[in-house]
């Protein structure tokens, strides 16, 4: 969308209140725009300069906009243009949906359209389709979301505006201490103390999961090669239904009695499987290695 002169791309994100902008944000966010909700038009041209200049701290801006600011279409437009003359080359997505659903949708939240002023809500939904028109006939992307689910449509969004790594699910993977109590921001959580611990044994007890002597210990107990095997087995089904259910985010914590042998070297066996055999992106915390 943008060439190498401006060095970031931009997006500008419209359509019908209603129609699912908010969700259209939220999308984005994750995929790592930069996202700013409801700019002044005359600003945009400020804040994507703003993000150009920033050493490549952001390299992705999108601008979300509404009827709210009232000069909104020729403003609009004519930023539009001139970022285009820049070099940012913008990209318009625009977000619509029937007057029966949008009637409906805000119904739900009882919230007034922000053209209706003292009419129907019909009134406001026609106002506002009229006003939008031009920008709509000129989007480059318009998503009709009147049968869409949320999560349907945040995979049109990714499909549009995100990367192959922005899309891959972000697993955490951490080891813990039972006796120091249960991770509280896990998805899911393991007990590693079906496994001899390496504490009873002398030799070993002053080392960690990281060192390779507990490692090649834990991971050459009986059962420890299968409970590995059907677990990444289990966690490619999981996976997968969180990334159909919009989930981006996965903590998986295993734990064992202190959270410096067992759980430290399986939590590091598990990542590296999952980011070498399921290419997702992994990074491993262990929570309480060091506090005894």
């Amino acid at each position: 969308m943008s060439d190498e002169h401006s060095g970031i791309e931009v997006a500008v994100v419209s359509g019908l209140s209603g129609a699912g902008r908010s969700t259209a944000a939220k999308c984005l966010e994750d995929l790592g725009w930069f996202v700013v909700d409801n700019l002044p038009p005359e600003l945009i041209a400020t804040m994507v300069e703003l993000g150009a200049r920033s050493s490549g701290q952001i390299t992705r801006v999108a601008v979300v906009m509404d009827v709210r600011s009232r000069a909104f279409t020729e403003d609009l437009g004519s930023v539009i243009k001139d970022l285009d003359a820049r070099g940012y080359k913008p990209k318009v997505l625009f977000l619509e949906a029937t007057d029966e659903v949008l009637i409906r949708r805000f119904e739900q939240v009882r919230r007034g359209h922000p053209m209706q002023a003292d009419g129907r809500l019909a009134d406001g939904i026609a106002a506002e389709r009229s006003l939008l028109s031009r920008l709509r006939s000129e989007a480059d992307l318009v998503l009709d979301t009147t049968g869409l689910s949320v999560h349907q449509l945040r995979s049109k969004i990714e499909d549009a505006f995100g990367t192959e790594a922005s899309t891959r699910t972000r697993v955490t993977v951490l080891s813990f201490g039972y006796k120091y109590g249960l991770p509280m921001d896990a998805d899911l959580v393991m007990d590693c103390r079906f496994l001899p611990n390496p504490f009873w044994i002398p030799e070993l007890r002053e080392f960690n999961g990281l060192d390779d002597e507990v490692r090649n210990y834990v991971l050459g107990q009986e059962g420890a090669e299968e409970f590995m095997d059907s677990y990444q087995q289990l966690l490619r089904l999981v996976g997968a239904g969180y990334h159909r259910e919009g989930k981006r985010y996965l903590t998986l914590a295993l734990g064992c009695t202190g959270g410096k042998h067992r759980s430290v070297a399986l939590v590091e066996e598990l990542a590296r499987r999952l980011a070498e055999d399921d290419g997702m992106m992994v990074k491993t915390v262990h929570r309480d290695l060091g506090r005894e």
